[in-house]
């Protein structure tokens, strides 16, 4: 016996959409298949609607990044105790950063754009910025150095991150590892001292080391 065939949806207006829906899709999107796959005609098929209907939430894809950002922000950011040392203030605002954008190392892509942030984030550039005027930075050498404490801290996670998507497709031997492996101990001696360890020493996680020795460069110049 045949089975009915199922309703047709009648014509009409999109099914109505919010901005919460909006945000919670893209950010599906963006974990599932990165930012370059997120685009408003896709969000638009996969929240049921059209691109005309979100544009009456989101203005743009930038507008939408900058409301990913803050929610991603206010979900994730975890605000250190406070503390009377104005060098462990500095210390304790980027190493947070660091660990929530190490899990998810998207945004960085979009920070590193330079003109988009998050307002929700803020509050630890604040802290970086008036701890290190605490420390005895005019506060022009301080916003400078956020600036290196913010390259050293978003390098690290997308060199970390590109080099583990490499190991991850592909468990072939590296170009370095090969050059490595032949190195000339006459030239390079130091290099072909560490050369069997290259590869792990290079891979171990010494992002509070290399905080610690920048904050304390970044001091010695006062």
């Amino acid at each position: 016996m045949p089975q009915p065939s199922a309703p047709r949806r009648s014509p009409g207006r999109p099914a109505r959409i919010s901005r919460e829906e909006i945000i919670e899709t893209a950010r599906r999107i963006v974990d599932g298949d990165g930012v370059g796959k997120l685009t408003m005609r896709r969000l638009a098929t996969e929240v049921g609607s059209t691109p005309m209907a979100l544009y009456h939430h989101v203005r743009d894809k930038e507008e939408l990044l900058v409301l990913l950002l803050d929610d991603y922000a206010a979900r994730t950011l975890r605000r250190p105790g406070p503390s009377a040392d104005p060098r462990e203030r500095v210390i304790a605002a980027a190493t947070a950063i660091h660990e929530a954008l190490a899990a998810c190392p998207w945004i960085v892509e979009v920070l590193t754009a330079d003109d988009l942030m998050s307002t929700s984030a803020l509050w630890f550039v604040e802290q970086i910025v008036d701890g290190l005027v605490g420390c005895g930075l005019s506060p022009d050498r301080a916003v400078h150095g956020y600036r290196a404490i913010w390259y050293y801290t978003a390098g690290e996670i997308v060199v970390r991150t590109t080099a583990g998507r490499r190991r991850a497709d592909d468990d072939r031997a590296t170009y370095r590892e090969k050059v490595f492996a032949d190195l000339d101990p006459d030239e390079l001696p130091r290099l072909a001292q560490t050369a069997d360890r290259w590869a792990a020493l290079t891979a171990e996680d010494t992002y509070d080391d290399g905080l610690q020795a920048l904050v304390d460069g970044l001091l010695a110049a006062r």
